[in-house]
């Protein structure tokens, strides 16, 4: 009898133990979907003001990817990157309102990210008043606007109905080409290689492997401008070789690139196609180090946050300022003034907030994935890194809304480009207001539950 009851404690004991391990080998499903979104068209192209013509074919496709994450809840969190300078507010509004009807999928499990890509195309409500093209040039940033957000759900809805058993793991790497652009003169600060000035060279791996061992897909970050290329054919600059190249070495895999904080930060030098190229190797080498390395298993379910926080501006300009400013000698200060012009009249002033996108995901595991809008600083990262514990931290930039440069306290008061000259090509009036660090701190550290230690 005590035999009897004795197998029968062994086998509930085996039973109980491949249970455990059937729930742990499916603790997440994981789909890629890939979709080019390259313009069928030459048009005019994004990220600087002195360009004076369209596109000119292209070196590579420009490309929407999806990773779509299901956990051990059912929940589904799906992260976007994309080959181009950033997605406006409008856009990512659509795009999770239809994600959101089609699939259930709640905003807050929708990461929309971008690579930042100087060599992509313009869009409609995305740095307007830098760009002066006639009104046929216009009509197909409006025609590709439209089709855009199209191309992202179709990307999306791909990785959805490609899930399947996957595990997921973490690791840091390093890339050192990233370089702080903001150099102290005795004027002031200048758009120049700065050897002092702050930087963050590390670059988060997420790595999905299938129950065969394969690579599914390799999702990773890094803090710099995509600004290697100037000039007028169609690129994902060095990201997107480090995609390209992970992707020949990864033989079924999906690379995803999300920027990070990189607002003061440049590939340098720059300027030529074999730069771009040899960036991408580097930083494709890094991913590869940490995806061959030994890595920490990320485990679920996820928790998903997502908040907009008002955002508070400096004083407003009067009506009498902003007709003044239509008649200046600068032609990006003269269209913003137009631009506002209009919205100043329908509502009887300017608005004086904006809304800011903050979204958080947090694995069980202990990893978190922190995305932020705009064109964040370094600051922002390594602020966070700080106070939140940087060996499983990944922070990402331009997701959700690139609205402007979102710079630090410590920018904001040097000021500059990204302190506050960058905000006429946006079409916003500006600088921040001061308290713009501080806010956003303390939301982050309010989503995820902790105190906010001041101390150095």
């Amino acid at each position: 009898m005590f035999r009897a009851i004795g197998l029968l404690t062994i086998a509930i004991a085996l039973f109980l133990g491949g249970v455990s391990a059937m729930a742990d080998a499916g603790d997440f499903q994981v789909g890629v979907g890939k979709v080019v979104i390259t313009p069928k068209k030459n048009m005019w192209m994004a990220g600087y003001a002195s360009r004076t013509q369209p596109s000119d074919g292209k070196v590579h496709d420009l490309y929407a990817k999806a990773l779509a994450i299901k956990d051990s809840e059912g929940n589904i969190s799906v992260l976007v990157g994309s080959d181009v300078i950033g997605l406006p507010r409008e856009m990512s509004q659509q795009v999770g309102e239809t994600i959101e009807k089609k699939h259930g999928i709640p905003r807050e499990r929708l990461m929309l990210t971008a690579s930042h890509t100087h060599t992509g195309p313009a869009f409609r409500d995305n740095l307007r008043t830098m760009y002066k093209m006639d009104d046929g040039q216009w009509a197909l940033v409006e025609e590709y606007s439209k089709e855009l957000p199209l191309l992202l759900v179709e990307a999306i809805d791909k990785a959805i109905a490609d899930l399947e058993p996957c595990k997921l793991y973490w690791g840091v790497g390093e890339a050192g080409f990233a370089k702080n652009r903001r150099k102290y003169t005795i004027g002031g600060v200048t758009n120049d290689y700065n050897p002092i000035g702050p930087v963050d060279h590390d670059v988060p791996v997420l790595k999905a492997v299938r129950e065969d061992g394969s690579v599914k897909a390799l999702s990773f970050g890094y803090a710099c401008h995509n600004t290697t290329l100037g000039f007028y054919k169609f690129t994902g600059d060095y990201a997107g070789f480090a995609q390209e190249y992970l992707e020949k070495d990864f033989d079924g895999a999906t690379a995803i690139f999300s920027a990070g904080c990189g607002g003061d930060q440049n590939p340098l030098p720059r300027r030529s196609l074999e730069l771009a190229e040899k960036y991408g190797h580097e930083l494709a080498d890094a991913v590869k180090s940490v995806a061959n390395s030994e890595m920490e298993e990320m485990k679920g379910p996820i928790k998903a946050q997502y908040r907009e926080i008002d955002l508070p501006l400096s004083e407003p300009p009067t009506r009498e300022e902003l007709v003044e400013q239509t008649k200046s000698d600068n032609r990006y200060i003269q269209a913003r003034a137009e631009a506002l012009l209009p919205k100043f009249d329908e509502k009887g002033g300017l608005d004086t907030t904006y809304p800011y996108p903050i979204q958080i995901w947090d694995f069980t595991s202990g990893h978190r994935i922190l995305a932020l809008g705009g064109e964040a600083v370094v600051d922002y990262s390594l602020l966070f890194k700080h106070y939140l514990g940087e060996e499983k931290l990944w922070v990402i930039a331009y997701a959700n809304d690139v609205m402007a440069y979102i710079p630090s306290l410590r920018v904001l008061r040097e000021g500059g480009y990204e302190g506050a000259e960058s905000m006429i090509y946006y079409g916003m009036y500006g600088p921040w207001a001061p308290q713009v660090e501080s806010m956003i701190v303390g939301t982050v550290h309010d989503m995820v539950g902790k105190e906010l230690d001041e101390s150095p």
